[in-house]
């Protein structure tokens, strides 16, 4: 559905955005992460056709960009970061002008309105002048507009940004909603949004991709977690496979230690647990280190950034 390779951005002596590449195939969920500054606006807007890339192609739905810009931009909804709305227009005018624009004919207008509105909660809303709504609800009208027109591919630019802890549940439920019928690409920072819908995480710095995984796999970490009896890590650093012992905690006779790697974690848990049983020793947890995104972007910064 979306291919990019080799996606370059500058601006003068500064690299905005640095050789990436990628492939988001119909129907998943991305997010699309990294610090302030990172490159991911600079990404977005090129994606949906409102800014040149330097160097690098990008392909939506078998489309070119460079020849075929309208065509894609017809099928790409869009929340722009700061989304700009027109003040003094109702939400329901606002909406109208976006479907019309949008090529939505006026068979098609009625039920589709009718039908965002209920989506983003703003039916209560519909006739009030955007200058008078919280910044939430304005936020939910930039939802509201990027996706009237049942867009192929949403890409959506902080959508939580502004929105209370109920109005966040709301659009984690919307975001799964809409995942049955387009592919979203979703930037944020706050990394718990991308844990709750994301399949798949494409994290940038400075301007480079330095992972692309899914996020079930970026869960599974390296290193083995074994919890026995305190006192064995001379032990388990003479198991094979075994690199390194870190103790993680210690508590009523109870330690657990993170075992460094070269093979899959599971692959050695066998031969520890044959290691600990042997010696008499109680074996009271084995699993691989279970990681989270916060954790993900402590070894990035740790790692300078390296392509994972």
């Amino acid at each position: 559905m979306i291919q990019v390779d080799h996606l370059t951005r500058t601006y003068g002596p500064h690299t905005a955005v640095d050789d990436v590449s990628f492939v988001i195939k119909a129907g998943e969920i991305v997010g699309l992460l990294g610090h302030n500054g990172a490159g991911k606006t600079t990404i977005m807007k090129m994606l949906t056709g409102f800014l040149e890339p330097t160097g690098g192609t990008i392909q939506i739905n078998g489309l070119d960009m460079a020849g075929n810009r309208r065509a894609i931009q017809s099928l790409i909804g869009y929340l722009p970061e700061n989304c700009p709305l027109y003040p003094e227009m109702t939400v329901a005018g606002f909406l109208e002008y976006q479907a019309i624009l949008h090529g939505v004919g006026a068979n098609h207008l009625g039920p589709l309105l009718r039908e965002t509105l209920e989506r983003t909660a703003l039916t209560d809303k519909a006739g009030q002048q955007i200058a008078t709504l919280s910044r939430g609800y304005r936020q939910r009208v930039g939802v509201a507009q990027a996706i009237l027109h049942r867009p192929k591919i949403l890409i959506l630019d902080e959508p939580s940004n502004g929105l209370d802890p109920t109005q966040i549940q709301h659009m984690r439920s919307l975001i799964r909603e809409l995942a049955r019928e387009s592919t979203l690409l979703i930037s944020t920072h706050i990394l718990q949004e991308v844990q709750a819908v994301c399949d798949r995480v494409i994290i940038v710095q400075r301007g480079r991709k330095v992972v692309d995984a899914r996020l079930a796999e970026l869960a599974i970490g390296q290193r083995l977690v074994v919890t026995t009896g305190a006192g064995a890590d001379v032990l388990l650093a003479g198991v094979e496979g075994v690199d390194a012992v870190e103790v993680l905690s210690a508590e009523n006779g109870r330690c657990s230690y993170a075992l460094s790697t070269a093979m899959a974690a599971q692959d050695l848990a066998s031969a520890v647990a044959a290691a600990v049983v042997g010696q008499g020793r109680p074996l009271y947890g084995l699993a691989p280190e279970s990681r989270n995104l916060e954790k993900i972007f402590s070894e990035i910064n740790t790692t300078g950034g390296r392509e994972q």
